[in-house]
């Protein structure tokens, strides 16, 4: 099982590399919040062939347990993926994923307030990929002021990391598609009031392939998979196991911008991956 739980990390964490650089690629075309409505919609669609079975027999486990279902809505739907949409509208897709990188040191945080013990090699490991982190967002300078467009991907590291170490404490008896269904309508729920704000200030998007096939991509691959992926391979092998896979993120994330939308990645950018990478593989040791 700790083999399937490892390949389901990874394919989670592929197809997320994908949707940063989407989420860059539509920057000037869907407005952050209108996308990501959408892209729940589209997740929705996709994954009720499939769980709405399971989460119609579970109806009574979820409505016992909807103020833990919402939360992980809020953090892993709602908010996550909206934050990074608007994060795309002014951060390079590399620099998102390279952020993002440092979610898995946040989950050891959780873990050490949950009662567990962090030894010197994990707190090592916390403060080297802390600091790519913020060499990173502050251009270089760890005194530089932090600019609120590059705060937004650290805020989205966050949500991603509570809800993983939320998912620890899901209850046993609720299964992982009526789970991730009901996040998904929760989630998509609670977008609709800032969705018809958007409409209403911004205008709605363009209807066309360069703005669509995104959408569809990030709803059926990036949301319906990876999060069953990723859920389920948490299940199995746990958040901290299931954050080593998520490192190569980056080094995936800035690939692919690359090959699609043509992003370069300077010095800094490579200086702070090695220390991002270095200190949350440091840092998620089995024996730190």
């Amino acid at each position: 099982m700790s083999g399937l739980g490892l390949l389901l990390a990874g394919v989670a964490t592929v197809v997320w590399s994908g949707s940063f650089v989407t989420s860059r690629a539509l920057h000037d075309s869907v407005p952050p919040v209108q996308a990501a409505f959408w892209r729940w919609i589209v997740a929705l669609l996709a994954a009720a062939p499939f769980a709405a079975g399971a989460a119609w027999r579970q109806r009574r486990l979820l409505r016992r347990h909807i103020g833990f279902v919402t939360l992980a809505a809020l953090l892993g739907v709602t908010v996550y993926n909206t934050l990074v949409n608007q994060a795309g509208m002014t951060t390079s897709a590399g620099t998102m994923g390279m952020v993002m990188a440092a979610a898995p040191v946040l989950m050891a945080v959780y873990e050490r307030l949950g009662g567990a013990r962090l030894g010197p090699r994990r707190v090592a490991g916390l403060l080297i990929a802390c600091a790519g982190v913020v060499l990173l967002v502050g251009r270089g300078s760890a005194a530089a002021d932090f600019a609120a467009d590059d705060l937004w991907i650290v805020a989205a590291a966050v949500c991603f990391a509570s809800y993983s170490a939320l998912l620890k404490r899901r209850p046993a008896e609720l299964g992982g598609p009526a789970f991730l269904l009901a996040t998904f309508v929760l989630g998509a729920l609670m977008l609709l009031p800032a969705y018809g704000a958007s409409l209403a200030v911004q205008g709605g998007f363009e209807a066309s392939a360069g703005t669509i096939g995104p959408l569809v991509y990030v709803g059926v691959f990036s949301s319906a998979l990876a999060f069953f992926a990723w859920n389920k391979a948490v299940s199995l092998i746990g958040a901290a196991r299931a954050g080593v896979v998520y490192y190569l993120q980056p080094v995936c994330v800035a690939l692919l911008s690359w090959l699609l939308i043509g992003e370069a990645m300077g010095a800094l950018q490579a200086v702070c991956m090695v220390l991002i990478l270095g200190g949350v593989v440091l840092g998620a040791s089995r024996n730190s």
